[in-house]
Formats: structure tokens, sequence, C-alpha cells
């Protein structure tokens, strides 16, 4: 069963500035704890990454999966889907980028998860509360900290 998670902040930076940090793909390493590997298969006519495989640390193993990403709604979105994977049979989301009242940009991460085997609640809670961390955190750490 696939379930959302969807969570908000604010950060100190422009909208521009988030956009161009989780569209540089190629540098989610850099950022991204538990992710081992980034291999871009395919890219748009303006050179950017569009059909992109993953390696990352999961659940103590590693785990590979391909996302299909959307550029329509950019910068406002940044969305995928997910082409493949081992452990996941679903990884859709978005980033939403929006410029907050008090100055900054509110960031809305949300994610659709639908796993390949079923695991007990407590599992899921703590793996989805990982990626959280990594998409909304660790995104605010890095653009407050380049800028």
């Amino acid at each position: 069963m696939a379930e959302q998670t969807t969570e908000a902040m604010v950060v100190e930076a422009s909208p521009a500035r988030c956009f161009e940090t989780v569209a540089a793909i190629e540098r989610y390493p850099e950022w991204v704890a538990d992710l081992k590997e980034v291999n871009v298969i395919e890219r748009d006519e303006q050179g950017r990454p569009v059909v992109v495989a993953f390696r990352a640390a999961a659940f103590g193993r590693s785990t590979n999966y391909t996302l299909v990403y959307d550029y329509s709604k950019a910068p406002e979105q940044f969305a995928w889907v997910q082409r493949s994977g081992d452990i996941t049979e679903r990884l859709d989301g978005f980033y939403r980028f929006a410029e907050a009242p008090g100055g900054g940009t509110e960031i809305t991460y949300s994610l659709v998860v639908e796993l390949r085997v079923p695991l007990p609640g407590f599992i899921k809670r703590r793996a989805e509360g990982n990626i959280l961390h990594a998409a909304i955190r660790d995104l605010k750490a890095k653009v407050e900290g380049d800028t």
C-alpha cells in the first residue's frame, strides 16, 4: 500500500537557490547522507538530468532505484516518478518552492512510497523520517550554508 508524506519548512535562501540545489542531481552525494551513487542515464535538450539511477543505503543494505524527473513546473516545482526499484515499487514526489511571507523560501516536500515487501509500521516510519530529514533538513543546511 502506498503512503504519502508531506513536510514543509522555511529556509533562508531564495526559491531560485533552492531549485538550483535540488536540480543539481549529480551533487546529491555531497549533502544527502545515505546516497552513495548517482548516475545520469538521460538528459533533456537543455542538458538537465531526466532519467537518473541512484544507489542508497536503506534498511541496513544498499538499494537501487531509477527516477524520471519532470521540469514542466520549474522553478516553482521539481517532481519525479520512479521508473524502477529493487525495494520500492513507487517513490514519486516533488519539491515545491514559494516565497515565505517573512522572507526566505517555504519548501514543501511530498513523497509517495510503496514498498515491494510489507514492513512493520515502526520500520516504515523510521525510514520515512530518514527520507524527510535528507529531503528537507539536509537541503536547508545545504542552501543556507552555501548562501
